[in-house]
């Protein structure tokens, strides 16, 4: 409860006050599942033990004002002047959240947000969506709100369409408000089914082990865009709502139909779908280690077809297979971020040792190797 403590402290350094409560999201590992959420497919993230933590308190003047221990102070406003393009930066995900919410019906009032998270930013790790659940819970909450965490999702991708104005799925916000300890989440994108799979690595002797490469990157920049707009184009050629409605058949007899970036974009997303589909299969029967070849042509798929990877990612993902990972890939929207590894335990020093030789030997900046365990989603503290 040190963090919890710690933020309220600040959080009544700004206010003079006590919050009337503090909650925490998870940031999120996509196990596999890239890009394939806006696509109306299927993904397998789980919940990491690094997470947004935010103090909240109400107030009777309808203003809002937020704060963050890493970021600063955002400018004052009311709730009813919240709106797309109102705001901006850091505090557009906490406020968006707050917009999305009084949209859905919550009779939000004036609110003291303090804000304190270790999930990076730009990481790939959906600091955005740990720290959008956390407001949302927050907010139902003090609210009594009746939405359930499957509508503070929506919530909360909502707020990252549209005041963020990131055309991300639902994926991550899911995660941080589903997730179970010892589980990933098989979310159905369509139909928003989720499910939990057993994720133990530990009973075969596994970790997972998280390649930071520090090149960050913003979903809201235009390259994860125009991934999405291909994918939508590819679509439309097939004359399926989605690409999750595809066949690897469909999609070889489409000949000249497609150009052939587009055709790459829709076959990463085809048979990522499958990858995940047989990777469910695969921890439900125990077999975990088996999952390693999944993990690893999942990379190549986006390194070659969706061209979302960078030289660092490819690094990290090369140097830990060299150094006996199971499987790896790059995790996240891409061009930076983070990198994940199923290793054995006992080799994880060797590993790691490996993965920072191979970055100073290209000259990269040297990368932050952790473990991460699969964790709980968004709940109260205090």
């Amino acid at each position: 409860m040190e963090r919890a403590d710690a933020v309220a402290t600040s959080y009544a350094e700004q206010t003079g006050g006590s919050p009337d409560g503090v909650w925490a999201a998870p940031g999120r590992v996509n196990l596999i599942g890239e890009h394939t959420d806006y696509n109306d497919g299927f993904v397998l993230p789980f919940a990491i033990d690094r997470e947004a933590l935010v103090a909240v308190g109400r107030r009777a003047d309808g203003q809002l004002r937020c704060w963050s221990r890493q970021e600063g102070t955002a400018p004052e406003l009311a709730v009813a002047d919240l709106a797309p393009g109102v705001v901006s930066g850091w505090s557009a995900y906490p406020l968006g959240v707050v917009w999305a919410l009084r949209e859905a019906g919550v009779a939000v009032p004036g609110l003291d947000v303090m804000v304190d998270s270790d999930v990076p930013v730009g990481g790939g790790l959906s600091s955005s969506a740990a720290l959008e659940g956390a407001v949302a819970l927050a907010v139902a909450d003090l609210t009594d709100s009746t939405l359930s965490r499957t509508e503070l999702a929506l919530a909360g991708q909502r707020a990252e369409n549209e005041v963020v104005g990131a055309p991300v799925g639902v994926m991550d916000q899911m995660a941080a408000l589903l997730a179970q300890a010892g589980h990933a989440v098989f979310l159905d994108c369509r139909s928003l089914r989720a499910q939990a799979v057993p994720l133990d690595v530990a009973a075969d002797d596994l970790a997972l082990l998280l390649v930071d490469t520090r090149v960050t990157h913003a979903h809201a920049t235009g390259e994860y865009g125009a991934r999405r707009r291909s994918c939508e184009q590819a679509a439309r050629v097939l004359g399926v709502p989605a690409l999750r409605d595809v066949t690897p058949d469909q999609l070889d007899a489409a000949g000249s139909e497609l150009d052939p970036v587009t055709r790459r974009r829709a076959r990463h997303v085809v048979t990522e779908n499958a990858r995940v589909l047989a990777t469910v299969e695969l921890l439900r029967a125990g077999k975990i280690a088996q999952i390693g070849p999944m993990l690893s042509a999942s990379h190549v798929s986006m390194r070659d077809d969706f061209e979302i990877s960078c030289p660092e990612l490819d690094t990290a993902v090369t140097a830990t297979m060299a150094a006996g990972a199971v499987g790896a890939r790059m995790t996240g929207g891409g061009f930076g971020g983070c990198a994940l590894a199923l290793v054995p335990t006992a080799a994880r020093e060797e590993l790691t040792a490996a993965v920072r030789a191979a970055f100073a030997a290209a000259g990269f900046r040297a990368p932050e190797v952790f473990g991460v365990t699969p964790t709980s989603g968004a709940r109260r503290l205090r």
